[in-house]
């Protein structure tokens, strides 16, 4: 006992601990600090301890009082006063091996000293308690299992609204087929027609750069010749004042001039057509960058649509993911739903044989009750019969030794008068022994005489 590292707590504290927590009623208004100090009463320990077991074991006190029917037991109301004490220290010696405590005796119950008993409802109060913040854990265990199986069935239920939600987003309706597949064919087209008008800008951009060269050509060849013609001119005038021409020669001269004018004013007419040209060029070139812009802002669109497409794809996948992820996490949860659910029934499973147990545990006892009382009352008859002839036996018995005690008596003055007898008796067969010895010593003396004579 002093090995075990269990903390003795004061008599104030055991008392008011058993009075708050095992007592009831009357018990606990009776049950003060005299009942265990300065010297414990062995009812109120006793009392205790049938309480204690009921609290644990639900084994009422008044079954402690119950004789086991035996057939062959003698005189069973002997066994009456014993059976309580018996009962209570053999659950006892049961239960405190729990508590730590393994040298518990029947000292214990009949003759409790102060401190093994402090000791010994220390052990069990430290027990109780422990037991009471066992039952607390659980019992909030048991709440966290039901607030997560809630939540299992509200995960569940959100699952299934979002697959449902998945199937309405992933399943597309038959009149938005048909426009999907119209889109999708517009898609194509425009992506056919947006690479043969890319491919003809190409080709136009560099129609358009040779024919800009070409222009630029043509204007420095008309600055240049521009240039001659105002030179020329100089010159003209430069050469009318110097000097004097011959008519002839200024004929001559003012066909040649012709005629150059006449080259000028064809090449300059060439260089308007080619203006025109050019400007018609530009006008078209113009129309088609506005093409080029339009189809470039559809492009633009299209992207626009092709991206949104895209993210819609994206999210159409992400939602795919956790889709997945929300099955793996219902299987996960069915898993275990099935698991809590199989401990459950087998936890009601249990239960229900330990009730039906109970139920006819409750049942044979009540019978036994039942038939342990009317044995009771022919025990108790028994006994009344029993006393009787007792007492008549005492009463013959009380005759018996009267006349036993007269024939002690008679008896001992008979002894008395025997042993005188046996004295003088003993005393005359010394003498005759003596006598005999002496006679046949003699006889042996004559008779050696005999011999000697006759030798």
């Amino acid at each position: 006992m002093a090995e075990n590292a269990v903390p003795v707590h004061p008599v104030d504290v055991v008392v008011n601990f058993y009075r708050t927590e095992v007592l009831t009623g009357e018990e606990a208004n009776h049950f003060t600090k005299t009942d265990l100090a300065p010297s414990p009463k062995p009812e109120a320990v006793q009392s205790l301890y049938m309480r204690v077991l009921h609290q644990l074991f639900r084994f009422r006190p008044e079954c402690h009082s119950m004789v086991p029917l035996v057939e062959n037991i003698q005189h069973p109301e002997c066994h009456e006063g014993a059976t309580a004490i018996l009962s209570v220290y053999a659950r006892m010696r049961q239960f405190l091996p729990m508590c730590f405590v393994y040298d518990f005796s029947l000292n214990d119950l009949l003759a409790p000293k102060k401190h093994r008993t402090l000791t010994i409802l220390s052990a069990i109060m430290n027990f109780l308690q422990f037991r009471k913040q066992r039952i607390n854990v659980m019992s909030a265990k048991q709440l966290k299992f039901r607030a997560a199986l809630d939540m299992q069935q509200t995960y569940a239920k959100g699952t299934r609204e979002a697959e449902k939600k998945i199937e309405i987003l992933t399943t597309i309706p038959p009149e938005q087929q048909a426009e999907a597949a119209k889109l999708e064919a517009a898609l194509s087209e425009l992506q056919t027609n947006t690479t043969r008008l890319y491919k003809d800008v190409n080709a136009k951009n560099d129609t358009i750069a040779e024919w800009k060269a070409r222009i630029a050509e043509k204007t420095q060849k008309l600055t240049q010749l521009k240039m001659d013609v105002s030179n020329i001119k100089e010159e003209i005038t430069k050469l009318k004042s110097q000097i004097v021409e011959s008519p002839e020669e200024l004929q001559v001269q003012m066909e040649r001039m012709r005629e150059n004018i006449k080259d000028l004013k064809s090449s300059i007419g060439k260089t308007d057509e080619d203006v025109v040209q050019l400007q018609n060029m530009v006008h078209r070139m113009n129309r088609t960058d506005m093409e080029i812009q339009q189809m470039y802002n559809l492009l633009q669109d299209l992207e626009i649509s092709m991206s949104d497409s895209k993210q819609q794809h994206e999210e159409h996948k992400q939602l795919i993911s956790q889709h997945e992820k929300k099955q793996k996490e219902l299987k996960n949860l069915c898993t275990e739903e099935e698991q809590l659910k199989r401990a459950l029934d087998m936890k009601l499973d249990r239960e229900a044989k330990h009730n039906i147990r109970r139920q006819k545990k409750k049942e044979d006892k009540e019978q036994h009750v039942n038939n342990v009382l009317g044995q009771c009352n022919q025990i108790h008859q028994k006994r009344e019969e029993k006393a009787d002839k007792i007492q008549e036996v005492s009463r013959e018995n009380q005759q018996l030794r009267v006349e036993i005690q007269s024939l002690t008596d008679v008896c001992s003055q008979e002894t008395k008068k025997a042993q005188v007898m046996y004295d003088t008796l003993s005393t005359a067969m010394d003498e005759l022994d003596r006598r005999i010895e002496t006679n046949i010593l003699n006889v042996k003396e004559d008779a050696i005489k005999m011999l000697a004579t006759f030798q």
